[in-house]
Formats: structure tokens, sequence, C-alpha cells
């Protein structure tokens, strides 16, 4: 894969990962848990037939066996991302999620430093400063709204980017090592989160429409994409991967907006446009110093 590709590829995947929000609000019966439950389960799916396609039949068993602890809090990751990520969509708005998991980048860098002791430049610890504001913007205003479904929606949806931060900062820890392949992780993640939201979706209301787009979501927004992005990962800088990966904030908002009428509010537009803005600069001011 070329450079070019790569860039092409990534933006191919944050267009599939854009579709979860407008495509959950069409939805007739299905609610909160047993869309989670319905979505990791056809992500299970998914990846049972794509993983053996592409690394091989014993691609699980040889990962389970050098993979380790790492693999599996790697899987858990997932889960929770998996998990939290169509819970808050099904208690909030879609603006709310995304502009909540908009700040994973910020986030890892200071799992990093704490526990991979890398350093953080000063523009980092500015940017952190700047989408601290926007997210305090944002929660501020929710925690004083009528409506407590929208707060807990949003406390939710940070578990999106608290798990992304440390699994991002798992696979940065085994860069090194050829032998262990967290790409199966995924499929661990996606089991784990149907296993543990099967109770709560019970009993099972979805109607065939329903069946159908969380299919396509369990597919189409979740597994492929997945693959996809891992593979133009080893072509791309990790700015211009967190560059490209904005995208689907904006890219989901826009969805939701035009496919499902969510006008997103005043506070979520101010504080999203502080965290976008301040993790958009820091990672091109990264970008240029790493291109000089």
């Amino acid at each position: 894969m070329t450079h070019g590709r790569a860039v092409v590829t990534m933006l191919a995947v944050t267009l599939m990962w854009s579709i979860a929000g407008v495509v959950t609000r069409q939805l007739e019966t299905a609610r909160s848990f047993e869309v989670t439950f319905w979505r990791s389960a056809f992500t299970v799916l998914a990846l049972a037939v794509l993983l053996p396609a592409l690394r091989g039949r014993a691609v699980l068993a040889r990962s389970l066996r050098v993979g380790g602890a790492t693999l599996w809090w790697s899987g858990l990751c997932w889960c929770v991302m998996f998990t939290a990520f169509m819970v808050a969509i099904t208690l909030t708005t879609v603006a709310n999620v995304l502009v909540t998991m908009a700040i994973a980048p910020l986030l890892t860098a200071l799992i990093a430093r704490v526990f991979l002791g890398h350093r953080l430049a000063a523009r980092t610890w500015a940017a952190i400063a700047v989408a601290g504001i926007g997210i305090g913007w944002m929660y501020g205003r929710e925690v004083g709204a009528a409506d407590p479904r929208q707060l807990a929606g949003t406390l939710v949806a940070l578990g999106v980017p608290i798990a992304a931060a440390v699994n991002w900062t798992l696979i940065q820890h085994t860069r090194g090592r050829a032998d262990v392949d967290l790409l199966p992780a995924v499929l661990i993640g996606a089991l784990l989160s149907a296993g543990l939201t099967l109770p709560f979706a019970l009993p099972f209301a979805a109607s065939a429409h329903d069946l159908g787009l969380l299919a396509l979501l369990g597919v189409v927004q979740l597994a492929i994409p997945c693959l996809m992005a891992v593979a133009a990962a080893r072509h791309l800088s990790a700015p211009e991967a967190s560059l490209l990966a904005l995208l689907e904030v904006i890219f989901g908002v826009a969805w939701a907006w035009l496919g499902a009428g969510e006008t997103p509010a005043a506070h979520v537009l101010g504080g999203g446009a502080l965290v976008l803005g301040a993790l958009a600069a820091n990672e091109a001011l990264a970008l240029r110093h790493a291109v000089r």
C-alpha cells in the first residue's frame, strides 16, 4: 500500500465509522443493550470469517498462545469501546458522543507519558488544556440540563476515549514484537461485548428491519473498517492518522444532522470546536515537525 492509498483508505474508514449514529436513529424497536448486543454479535460473525481469510485459520490460536495478558487487556478495551459507544448513542445525541470521543489522542498522550515515559511537547500540554476547557464547557451545560439522560449518555461516552487511549498505549508497547498480533483482540472485544450485554438485551424486540441495520453496523461500520484501519496505519505517521480520524466526528455529526434531524446544540458546537481545534493544531504541528 502506498502512502496515497493509505490516506484514501483512512478516509473510507472514517466514512464507514461515521454512519453509526444516523443508522441507529433509523431503528424501529431495538433499544439500548439490545442494539449493542446485535451490533457486537454481527461483528463477531464478520470477523470470524475475515480474520482467518486474512491471517490464516490458526490466527486466533496463535494470538492466544503468544499474546498473553496484553491481548486480553486489549480485547477488554475493545469491549468497553463497543459497549459504551452504542449505549451512549441511545442516551444522548450523536454530536455529544463523537465530540467526547475526539479527546482520545490527548488522553493517549497522557497515558503514554505516565506508563511508557513518553515526553510531551509544550504544544501537547497546551492542546490538553484547551481541550479540557472545551469538554468542561460541554459537560457543564449537560449537568445543568433538565434531561438526565443527556448527561448520562455523555458520561457513558467518556468510557470510549479512555478505553481507546489505554488500547493505543498497549499497541505502542508491543510495536517492537513482531510475534504479537493484537488484531484478534477486536474479535475478543466483540465477543465480550455481546456476552456482557446479552442478559440485558432480553427479551429481544428488534424487528427484521432493525436486524438488517444492525448487521450493517456490525459488518460495514465496525468489522471491515477496523481491519482497514490497521492496514493503513502501517503506512501513516501517528499525527497523520490522528488528523484523518477527526473526520469521523465531522462526518458523523453531519450525517445525524442531515439524515436524522439532530441539530447540534450551541454548547456542543462551541466545546467541540475547542476540542477539535486543539487536537488538529497539535497534530498538524507534530506532522510539520516530523516532515522537517
